[in-house]
């Protein structure tokens, strides 16, 4: 895989806005593309959540998540290691965890498919409306790709990972609309704490409804946004 580095990424910077993550680009703070989707969530999902940490209880289920973001967030640097050609070592146990699970993706899902890198944690941005950083941006298989690395307690099936997909189709909108590229397809590069490796690609009709799904979610956001500033006493 070759280094393409043809465009030009903005700085920025993260903040919190009311507890939810936003991107500092330009002049503008946008909300990021999780935020967006965690705050218009169907009521199923929420209430699946809300069976979830009842069953497992609220310590356990926060400790949980806890180390899952803490592995993710390892594993996401070993990974962007290798892409930079460097590096990244990690000796504490869940780094260990985190370099086989970084491994099964190298091997499984990066080698002999990922052609060109044309950006590595970039932040990407659609003016006005969302901001979000995705784990590389290239031609994977010969197509110009959305690709994000994920991390898992247990394998998934697709049906589980819509947002996923939504999050891949948002990136992908913001890149061609600011850069003129023809991104058409998204892939999902994920291993689970017990080093199970899955790939999940989406092209085609479903990558476009899933942007047209993902520009709902954008609506509904910022209806309830207004609703919400409505609300506020003057």
């Amino acid at each position: 895989m070759k280094w393409n580095k043809q465009f030009d990424y903005p700085a920025s910077s993260r903040s919190l806005i009311q507890g939810s993550r936003h991107y500092d680009v330009g002049q503008e703070k946008l909300p990021s593309v999780t935020t967006i989707l965690a705050a218009t969530q169907s009521p199923e999902k929420r209430q699946a959540l809300a069976n979830w940490q009842e069953r497992v209880g609220k310590e356990q289920a926060t400790r949980t998540k806890d180390q899952a973001a803490t592995r993710g967030t390892a594993m996401h640097n070993i990974l962007e290691g290798y892409l930079l050609g460097q590096n990244h070592l990690d000796l504490t146990d869940v780094g260990k965890n985190a370099h086989t699970m970084a491994e099964q993706i190298i091997k499984n899902g990066l080698t002999g498919s990922l052609s060109e890198i044309w950006g590595s944690e970039v932040t990407v941005h659609y003016p006005g409306l969302y901001a979000g950083a995705t784990d590389v941006v290239g031609v994977y298989e010969g197509h110009q790709s959305i690709v994000d690395f994920k991390q898992t307690n247990k394998p998934k099936r697709r049906e589980w990972i819509e947002d996923y997909f939504l999050q891949l189709g948002a990136y992908a909108m913001a890149h061609n609309y600011v850069y003129g590229t023809r991104i058409t397809q998204g892939v999902i590069l994920m291993c689970s704490k017990d080093n199970y490796f899955q790939r999940f690609t989406i092209d085609g009709q479903e990558f476009i409804n899933n942007q047209h799904n993902f520009l709902r979610r954008v609506d509904e956001y910022y209806e309830q946004r207004n609703r919400a500033n409505e609300a506020q006493p003057s």
